[in-house]
C-alpha cells in the first residue's frame, strides 16, 4: 500500500509548490493501492500545497442534460413516450448533495464531500475546490460558459494554476477546451439541462467537442514549462495552465480543426 508519506514524497518530486493552485485529474488505478483511498491523496496534496493552496478538481454531471452523448445513451431504444417519462423523471442537480459522474473517478467526489470544499453551481461542467481560493474560483458559473472564460476554468487560467494529470495523457486536460472559446466565431449549440429548482432550461453555448485535442499531443509534450514524474506506479505531467491553453489555442486555429 502507498502511504501518505510516499505520496506527499513524490508531489514535491512532481514539482508541486507551497501556496499554489492545482487542477487534479487522475487516474487512481494507476497509481496502485493508497493506503486510506483517494482521500489520502486529498490529504497528501493538502500538506504539500500548505494552508494557502488550494486543491481544484472537476464535478461535472453531464448526465444531466437531454443533449450530450453521455445522457441520451440511456433512452436508446425507448419510445416517445417512454423518453418524455425518463426526461422527467430526472433529479434537480443541487451542487451540494448531486453525486460526480462516474466517468471522472472517485478523487473528484471525495473532494467534493470533503468537509469545507466548494463547488460552483453549473449544472453540468461544476468545479469543486477547497483551499484558500475555493470561494473565489468557484462562485458565480454561468450556464453559458462551461469552461470558459467566466467559468472556474477562466479563473485558473488568469491565476497561473497548474494542472496535475496522474495517469492521465496531457492532452485530456479539461482546462484546454478553454481555447475553444478564443477561436473566432466559434460553432454554437443548444444544450439543455435540470435547475436546482427542477425545471428544464435550454441555452446556446459553444459547442464543445473532444476529438480535437488528442492530436495536440506532440506539441504539448514539448511545452518547456511541462513536467513529468510519477506518483506512486501513475506517469504524471504538471502543466501550466495558461501555457497549455495558449498551445491549445494555436493548434486549432493553425490546423483549422475546430470547424471541420
Amino acid at each position: 500500500m502507498i502511504s501518505i508519506n510516499q505520496l506527499e514524497h513524490d508531489l514535491r518530486s512532481l514539482g508541486i509548490q507551497e501556496g499554489e493552485t492545482l487542477l487534479v485529474q487522475s487516474s487512481l488505478r494507476a497509481v496502485g493501492p493508497i493506503a486510506g483511498g483517494p482521500a489520502t491523496l486529498l490529504k497528501a496534496l493538502q500538506r504539500v500545497l500548505g494552508e494557502q493552496g488550494t486543491v481544484v478538481a472537476y464535478t461535472a454531471t453531464p448526465e444531466n442534460s437531454n443533449t450530450s452523448r453521455l445522457s441520451l445513451a440511456p433512452t436508446d431504444g425507448m419510445t416517445d413516450q417512454q423518453k418524455q417519462a425518463y426526461w422527467d423523471s430526472r433529479p434537480p442537480f443541487d451542487p451540494d448533495t448531486t453525486p460526480t459522474s462516474r466517468i471522472l473517478g472517485h478523487f473528484s467526489e471525495v473532494l467534493r464531500q470533503t468537509p469545507g470544499a466548494r463547488r460552483s453551481h453549473h449544472p453540468q461542467t461544476s468545479f469543486a475546490a477547497i483551499g484558500r481560493l475555493a470561494a473565489e474560483l468557484t462562485d458565480g458559473h454561468p450556464l453559458e460558459s462551461h469552461l470558459g472564460e467566466t467559468s472556474p476554468i477562466g479563473r485558473l487560467y488568469a491565476g497561473r494554476a497548474r494542472a496535475l494529470l496522474i495517469g492521465v495523457p496531457v492532452w485530456c486536460c479539461t482546462a484546454l477546451h478553454l481555447a475553444e472559446y478564443r477561436q473566432p466565431d466559434p460553432p454554437i449549440q443548444t444544450y439543455s439541462c435540470v435547475l436546482p429548482n427542477g425545471s428544464w432550461q435550454s441555452f446556446d453555448a459553444v459547442h464543445l467537442r473532444d476529438e480535437h485535442f488528442e492530436p495536440m499531443t506532440g506539441v504539448l509534450s514539448e511545452m518547456a514549462s511541462l513536467r513529468r514524474g510519477r506518483l506512486g506506479a501513475a506517469d504524471c505531467f504538471v502543466m501550466d495552465i495558461a501555457d497549455g491553453v495558449d498551445v491549445a489555442d494555436k493548434f486549432l486555429r493553425d490546423n483549422a480543426l475546430f470547424h471541420s
